[in-house]
């Protein structure tokens, strides 16, 4: 029988640099599997069912909702995104290390359902950094970004008052943070646990 898995979820404010970091750790450790999740939006060009999202209309979602099918869901921008838990359960059993990509107040309702999963904070080393960053993207306007950073003043607020992380990483420099990251990684997934509880 092999060893359960683990599950890692990933947490940031926008501009933070999680997804790049999330992208080049799946590089490194190719056994890491990741966390598809369902949403009640339309696809985008190029985005593929099961790969990208699970799509599903929104009677569908609350009908998994009703189930009990998801492990934590919210509503953002008048649409619907959660985590279903029938993936997570079977990769866990069957030994496979799992990487999710939540919100502060997402990661707050999914540690309901897995208290045990391996929480990772990513913040920038300060809010003229991030304003910098945001800029730098080019992809909002000054609005936008002004709305943003008021969001990650919040989250980072809530995640320190309210959420449970084993691990803050300040990205201040993109190499730096990801060594820091694979040497936690290294060491957490070596670690034999028990199959994460689930409170049902």
């Amino acid at each position: 029988m092999p060893s359960p898995g683990r599950l890692v979820v990933f947490s940031a404010p926008s501009g933070a640099g999680k997804s790049s970091l999330k992208d080049a750790l799946m590089s490194r450790f190719p056994s890491l599997r990741y966390s598809v999740s369902a949403t009640t939006r339309k696809p985008r060009p190029g985005e593929q069912e099961g790969v990208h999202y699970f799509f599903r209309t929104p009677e569908e979602f609350r009908a998994m909702i009703d189930r009990g099918e998801l492990a934590e869901h919210m509503q953002v921008h008048g649409n619907f995104y959660g985590t279903p838990r029938a993936p997570l359960l079977k990769a866990v059993a069957e030994g496979g290390n799992v990487i999710l990509d939540l919100d502060v107040y997402g990661k707050v309702n999914f540690d309901k359902v897995f208290p045990d999963a391996l929480g990772i904070l990513i913040v920038p080393p300060d809010l003229e950094e991030l304003e910098r960053r945001l800029i730098g993207r080019k992809s909002d306007d000054e609005e936008t970004i002004r709305v943003r950073l008021r969001n990650a003043t919040r989250e980072l607020e809530f995640a320190t008052r309210e959420g449970k992380y084993e691990y803050t990483v300040v990205n201040d420099r993109f190499e730096r943070a990801l060594e820091e990251l694979t040497g936690i990684l290294e060491k957490e997934l070596r670690r034999v646990r028990a199959q994460p509880s689930i409170r049902r």
